[in-house]
């Protein structure tokens, strides 16, 4: 069985887009508009898939991929993460969080090949 990815972003147009990138690749692509709700989901495990890698967005509303990251790694300290961001700066917000950073434009053979890595088993 291969696990599932999560991308996390509020912008439903970028989710949709690396949705899309993701699945016609093979992925099973599980997408969250809202930060909080997915750290819900993981706390009750409500995913229909074993989620293997979470792709976020750094810029959300109520809560950034910082401090959702921050939150992820209480319940699930291992998780292989990617931090996609617009902002070269905001690099440093994830200094001790163990992420993969890569800055927007991320053209889709790029994002591919960094999925590929993070990805066990693909």
């Amino acid at each position: 069985m291969t696990s599932a990815v999560l991308l996390v972003d509020d912008n439903a147009v970028q989710a949709a887009t690396r949705q899309t990138i993701l699945r016609r690749a093979g992925y099973f692509v599980i997408a969250a508009l809202n930060p909080s709700r997915a750290l819900e989901q993981f706390q009750k495990s409500e995913f229909p898939e074993e989620i293997g890698l979470v792709i976020t967005d750094h810029i959300m509303p109520g809560m950034s991929g910082a401090q959702f990251v921050q939150e992820l790694r209480k319940i699930r300290p291992t998780m292989p993460v990617l931090v996609i961001s617009g902002l070269e700066e905001a690099e440093a917000e994830y200094a001790d969080l163990n992420v993969v950073f890569k800055l927007k434009p991320l053209l889709p053979d790029l994002l591919l090949a960094t999925v590929h890595t993070l990805l066990p088993g693909t």
